[in-house]
């Protein structure tokens, strides 16, 4: 039985992947997963990357030296919102080229690609057989959505993709994900919210699970998506208990979209997913807690779970099930292990099983690697949650960082109080622009080298023009059939409007002077299109007329008109966001009464924050841009404001997921904080420089740390033992009964952070949840102590739940839950890091 934890090596750096491994395997994951990003490996056609954030065999070696696996979907299609599926943007300008179809200049490419990877793979010695961690590999990706589009060869397609795998020898299976014609040596997987009812195409292939969706990605101007841990833990042991053997997260760490790497349109740069890891690669609790308790049980069943051909099926109720798998066990003994599900949304049901009575929470599945006790239920969580926190950075000891002087009334830290600005040329600014009869396609002329392409015409406008729109009381109109994803349109180098959308039809109202005008429009890419057939052909910029009308003599079609193209900015020509050669660049002191400006560059230098927490910039003053510190491209930000509903005040973690249950912020900027990994920093004098489009205060911006600072716990006396006790020598030879074992309460605070203080403790009955717990009619008046002990100054504590643990009994003959709100603070002295 094998758990998964998706990780993309590109969305974090080579610093946090250690890290992000041995989190995984704590949390109960047996294998990594992870895609291979094409166009960030073969960035120009034969020049290969595979340094920084692209090295993909130290990556494999950190897995394999932590004792994990490695699944690699080589694909080389991934979709994995990542800009343009993964494909490399050069790929759509080979001559006759169609993807993903029965095409051969596209079969040579993407066979030398997949060829490439697996050669490299087998000459660092990573595959299983060669004492490496890859035991399976992945070709395409999800082609079975969008199959039928390509009719019989696609089916060809599909049939060669797994013979040009297999005939590579790469000594591992091959997976294809939700793709049911695959051919028989190669597995076919499923992917989705539940796959408990997912059959392979042969009895002969097992059941897998490439992708288990436990969040969703976030658009621009979306609301945030968050998939219960109850009912992500009742679709994992769902899937177990229903015969199968390999489960993956997607994702177990999101991380972030890096440069311009979201793909799209309109995805965030936070990739966070509503993982068990953070975008920074803190715990989610109760997430990852509940998901590992979940791991440990299914761990615990595993010797009954591969003895058994099949489960015997039992009918405990209406909704009501159960899986009894059976067996001879590795050490001769009798093996036995069960899973008791109750289906029903609503209800919770008593049920009998085995002559014993166990109640069976709604949408819920019990798993008892025994055959007799309930080692775990998905609903019943007694994991901690975690509050993170985001706070004004701390300079640094003996800092005389400029943190230190810009305090303002709020108590908020603002990054600077000096900033350098600078404007960037509206339109064309450049030698090397070129001029062309007739509107171009927006990808064919920037090659992704740019989200931003400038074009240029002259329009005469004659005496009569002026005076029929002021008889008409109207102005002329730039009117374009489709365009996408953002375009603004300029008069003269003054903004008219915008327009912002995904194949909509665009009508901007502009005003000319008599004479000569210059007609500039700026179309602009926000993530190319990741997903869906015929993806070479989406491009962006225009489809369709694009026509100038109102005018005395007609309306002017502008693709018949003379034009001048730019890719880019001048300031990202320059490269001004580097360390190298932003010092080149005219820059002047911006003053703090500055109006905003649309197309300005700002700079500024920053120290870095003290300790070890996350480091993110919160960009909410701004409008619209991008940001780099040391030259290191942080993302594209954009403060736009979410829909105002359909966030739910409560989540009920009942019934089928999807990805419009359980949102939050709404009505609120989609994203405004962007993390900065602390290995792009230095300990002072970091450079921070952003590219702003429409406006915005860059003097309040602020750097700020993430923290999970605040832990609670709720653990009653009706949870069951800890999933740690089962593997005690005691209850294994027998001298000590699982049912004799109190509940108890895990607290833990990320690595270099320590218990400081216990806030709230109360033995009894206690009201309220995390962060408002208050005491109730009854309470243990020794619970703050007996917490504190056990707790205050270390990294982690465990506290049982018994009258035993707190002394006494407060109230005899009413069930008692503990209840608990630790803070957590750097282990070093905390003193020293004090304004």
């Amino acid at each position: 039985m094998l758990v998964s934890a998706g990780i993309h090596y590109p969305r974090a750096t080579p610093e946090m992947w250690s890290d992000l491994i041995a989190k995984s395997k704590e949390g109960g994951a047996d294998v990594i997963q992870t895609y291979v990003f094409w166009s960030g490996h073969e960035p120009v056609k034969g020049q290969y990357n595979f340094e920084g954030r692209y090295d993909l065999v130290k990556f494999v070696k950190l897995i394999g030296s932590s004792g994990l696996y490695l699944h690699l979907r080589i694909g080389p299609y991934v979709c994995a919102e990542w800009n343009f599926g993964g494909f490399p943007v050069w790929l759509r300008d080979i001559p006759g080229i169609e993807f993903r179809t029965d095409n051969e200049p596209f079969k040579k490419e993407m066979q030398k690609f997949v060829t490439k990877i697996v050669d490299l793979m087998r000459e660092a010695k990573l595959f299983c057989w060669q004492g490496g961690p890859i035991i399976m590999l992945q070709i395409e990706n999800e082609y079975g959505d969008v199959e039928k589009s390509y009719g019989q060869k696609g089916k060809d397609y599909v049939k060669w993709a797994a013979s040009m795998a297999l005939g590579l020898g790469a000594g591992v299976p091959w997976v294809m994900c939700k793709q049911t014609d695959a051919p028989e040596n190669i597995i076919d997987a499923c992917n989705g919210y539940y796959c408990d009812g997912f059959k392979p195409n042969s009895q002969m292939k097992p059941i897998l699970w490439t992708e288990d969706w436990d969040g969703w990605y976030t658009k621009w101007g979306g609301s945030l998506p968050h998939r219960p841990a109850e009912d992500l833990a009742f679709a994992v042991a769902r899937f177990y208990q229903r015969g199968g053997s390999f489960q993956n997260y997607y994702m177990y760490f999101g991380g972030t979209n890096f440069g311009r790497t979201s793909g799209g349109p309109f995805y965030i740069t936070s990739y966070d997913y509503d993982a068990p890891l953070d975008e920074y690669g803190l715990r989610s609790e109760p997430k990852w807690g509940h998901l590992k308790d979940l791991h440990a049980a299914i761990k615990l069943s595993e010797p009954a779970l591969v003895a058994a051909d099949a489960p015997q099926y039992r009918k405990l109720g209406s909704n009501q099930e159960a899986h009894i798998y059976r067996g001879d066990g590795e050490t001769g003994g009798k093996v036995c292990a069960a899973f008791l599900a109750n289906i029903d949304e609503h209800k919770s049901a008593h049920v009998k099983f085995n002559g014993q009575s166990y109640t069976l929470p709604p949408w819920s599945v019990s798993i008892l690697p025994d055959c007799r006790h309930v080692a775990f239920n998905t609903a019943k969580v007694g994991a901690q949650t975690s509050v993170k926190t985001v706070e004004s950075a701390r300079p640094s000891v003996g800092s005389k960082s400029i943190l230190q002087t810009v305090v303002r009334q709020d108590n908020v830290s603002y990054i600077s109080k000096s900033w350098m600005a600078l404007k960037e040329p509206i339109g064309i600014w450049g030698e090397n622009n070129f001029t062309f009869q007739g509107l171009l396609e927006h990808l064919n002329v920037t090659k992704d080298r740019s989200d931003y392409l400038w074009h240029k015409t002259r329009i005469t406008v004659s005496e009569d023009d002026i005076s029929l729109w002021k008889k008409n009381g109207a102005n002329p109109t730039v009117s374009i059939d489709s365009m996408r994803d953002v375009l603004r349109v300029f008069v003269n180098k003054q903004l008219s409007g915008s327009v912002v959308g995904h194949w909509v039809k665009a009508v901007q109202p502009v005003r000319f002077m008599q004479g000569n005008n210059d007609l500039l429009l700026l179309t602009q890419t926000v993530g190319l299109q990741n997903y869906g057939a015929f993806l070479e052909k989406d491009g962006a910029g225009f489809r369709g007329k694009a026509m100038l009308t109102g005018f005395k003599n007609g309306d002017m079609d502008l693709a018949k008109s003379s034009w001048t193209y730019q890719v880019g900015l001048k300031g990202e020509a320059e490269k001004i966001y580097t360390v190298e050669h932003n010092e080149k660049a005219e820059w002047s002191t911006l003053e703090t009464d500055a109006s905003p400006s649309i197309f300005m560059w700002y700079k500024t230098y920053f120290d870095t924050p003290a300790g070890t927490d996350p480091v993110v910039l919160d960009l909410e003053s701004m409008g619209k841009g991008q940001a780099w510190v040391n030259g290191h491209h942080i993302g594209r930000y954009w403060n736009i404001i979410s829909q105002k509903d359909g966030c739910e005040r409560t989540c009920d973690y009942r019934g089928a997921y999807h990805s419009d249950k359980c949102t939050t912020n709404c009505g609120k900027p989609t994203q405004t904080r962007y993390h900065v990994p602390r290995s792009w920093l230095k300990p002072s004098s970091n450079l921070l420089v952003l590219f702003e489009e429409t406006g915005g205060n860059p003097f309040n911006i602020s750097v700020k740390t993430v923290t999970a600072g605040i832990l609670c716990g709720q653990v009653s006396e009706s949870h069951y033992p800890p999933l740690r006790k089962w593997s005690t020598p005691a209850y294994i030879n027998g001298t000590m009964s699982i049912n004799s074992v109190a509940p108890e309460m895990y607290l833990h605070c990320e690595d270099g952070h320590v218990i400081s203080s216990i806030e709230f403790a109360s033995y009894g009955t206690p009201r309220g949840s995390c962060d408002r717990f208050s005491i109730g009619k009854c309470h243990a008046s020794n619970s703050l102590s007996i917490v504190s002990e056990a707790c205050k100054g270390r990294t982690s504590c465990f506290i049982e739940v018994s009258n035993t643990a707190f002394r006494s009994d407060p109230c005899s003959g009413t069930l008692k839950t503990l209840a608990v709100m630790a803070r957590c603070s750097p282990s070093q002295n905390t003193s020293d890091l004090s304004f």
